[in-house]
């Protein structure tokens, strides 16, 4: 039962910290975005998009926790008897989650940030602009593939 109790929080962790990670990542590019919004309000569209790029990371985290709920059985109705080895086997599947998806939202909330910067100098950079942030997506993405790879092809349950 501990093991169990291990894979468990360690879904909660994975989730938590990739939920912060976006509400942070998205604060950090909203205390921009507000800012060019209050003197440019026509790019309304733009800044949505950059502030709202970080969140995706909590998305993930989400996705994560379901697939590791499915993976164990639990969401099936029936809670697998585990061993602590196996616990600790579903926490190291979720680390990529826990930190990739934390810092890539901090991380993506700076870069949109200063994507908002320049295209309030700028407006025909708008385009161009989400190049930026959508590089910080990519080790999200890796991180989010890494654990399902875990999950689903490492850890013997």
């Amino acid at each position: 039962m501990l093991g169990l109790s291990i894979a468990l929080i360690s879904v909660g962790l994975a989730a938590g910290m990739a939920f912060s990670g976006s509400a942070t990542g998205v604060g950090i590019a909203g205390r921009v975005t507000a800012g060019v919004l209050s003197e440019k309000p026509h790019l309304f569209g733009i800044m949505l998009i950059l502030q709202s790029l970080p969140g995706t990371q909590g998305f993930y985290g989400l996705v994560a926790a379901f697939l590791t709920l499915v993976r164990l059985g639990i969401l099936g109705g029936t809670a697998p008897d585990m061993s602590i080895a196996q616990g600790l086997q579903v926490f190291a599947a979720l680390i990529p989650i826990m930190l990739g998806q934390y810092f890539s939202a901090i991380w993506q909330g700076e870069a949109s940030a200063a994507s908002a910067l320049m295209v309030a100098k700028e407006e025909s950079t708008a385009g161009r602009s989400l190049i930026i942030p959508a590089l910080v997506e990519t080790y999200a993405v890796l991180a989010l593939l890494t654990s399902i790879i875990l999950l689903f092809f490492a850890v013997q349950i």
